[in-house]
């Protein structure tokens, strides 16, 4: 069992020992390391992949925990009060969780692209659900969210927002998943991470840097999304890419980003379910796929870790969902065997998988595109 790093959790599993974990928030932490190698990648070569779909709603448990714990101990979140923040899901179920464990409502904000058996679980959680209409002209669903989040702040008087696209507690929630890697791995020599808020790939990057000062960090992202200077489309995947420019999002901690088509992640869920037994959502098809090539270029000894955000159950719907996926054409060929690159982000609108070695905050790279004083965003 991994040394445990934190002491915001009421009971953590050093304290139970063999009894188990007799505390809610206990169940958190400590996920399982699983070795991918074929079909990803030769005989002799594979990556690492933490299964973080094994905490009882999936890695978002760990910065609701951490964040609302926080907020409690500042007295910004005091007892009894609502939390009220915007979720693709993941995150909903870990506020459920925190909410129950400290005694506070929770109110989830939320768009008609939630699965309906997320809803229904989160409910049977004890969760609001309060689903959006309409997607914000600009920002789209994310920030008619955002948008809908400050109407129900001022609705409720003492009402606390967890604002995980901001907030600097999401990032240090993760400092224990690093430290189970490096406890668990002794050397790590690339990180593979989706990227959303920013806060798990900011937060393990940020501590396994200081472990292993050469260690590579590769984002992975999804077409349509703005987080590294693509613009704002429609966007299939959940759990992973933007509409908005969270800053969370430690840009100068990745060496390279990639970014994955709805097809592409699909194809290779379905070849891990098949394979090990152990698979996921759209971020886990993403990461995988940048992993298993990471692991054929790289040297046969290297170490990479890739974060595994879930599990696939709530995708039984989509992912795993011959109508669902025939019907939005994502049952198409297998990936390439390589990537496309870019020189930079906005050099071209991307639609498949591609990489790109510069990366550089979209906003900073728009003011020194715009003649005069930079526009105030």
């Amino acid at each position: 069992m991994n040394p445990q790093t934190t002491t915001d959790t009421p009971t953590t599993p050093s304290s139970v020992g063999s009894a188990g974990r007799s505390a809610i928030s206990g169940l958190v932490g400590d996920t399982p390391l699983l070795r991918i190698s074929e079909p990803f990648a030769p005989a002799g070569r594979g990556f690492w992949a933490k299964l973080e779909g094994f905490n009882p709603g999936g890695i978002k448990d760990r910065p609701a925990l951490h964040m609302v714990e926080r907020a409690r101990a500042r007295g910004d979140l005091r007892p009894g009060c609502r939390i009220i923040e915007s979720t693709s899901g993941t995150l909903g179920l870990g506020l459920a969780l925190a909410g129950m464990v400290h005694g506070h409502p929770v109110t989830l904000v939320t768009d008609p692209g939630l699965e309906r058996s997320m809803t229904r679980l989160l409910t049977a959680y004890g969760a609001e659900v309060n689903v959006v209409a309409e997607p914000h002209p600009t920002g789209g669903w994310q920030q008619a969210r955002r948008d809908r989040v400050q109407l129900l702040m001022e609705r409720h008087p003492g009402a606390w927002c967890p604002d995980q696209y901001n907030n600097p507690d999401n990032v240090s929630a993760y400092t224990p998943l690093a430290l189970e890697l490096g406890a668990e791995l002794g050397h790590i020599d690339a990180l593979v991470c989706s990227v959303g808020t920013g806060g798990h790939s900011g937060g393990v990057s940020r501590v396994l840097r200081q472990l292993y000062p050469e260690l590579t960090v590769i984002g992975v992202d999804t077409i349509g999304s703005t987080i590294f200077g693509q613009p704002a489309r429609p966007r299939l995947m959940r759990g992973l890419g933007s509409s908005i420019y969270p800053r969370n999002v430690a840009y100068g901690t990745f060496d390279e980003v990639h970014w994955v088509s709805p097809a592409e992640a699909v194809w290779t869920c379905r070849q891990l379910a098949a394979s090990h037994y152990a698979t996921g959502g759209w971020s886990v098809g993403a990461v995988a796929l940048v992993a298993g090539w990471l692991s054929r270029t790289m040297a046969a000894d290297a170490r990479i870790v890739a974060i595994f955000p879930d599990g696939p159950q709530r995708y039984l719907g989509t992912v795993y969902d011959d109508d669902y996926c025939a019907a939005h054409g994502l049952l198409e060929a297998p990936p390439t065997v390589e990537p496309e690159l870019v020189g930079r982000p906005d050099e071209k609108e991307v639609t498949r998988w591609t990489r790109c070695t510069t990366v550089v905050d979209p906003l900073t790279l728009r003011e020194a595109d715009t003649p005069g004083e930079g526009e105030d965003r």
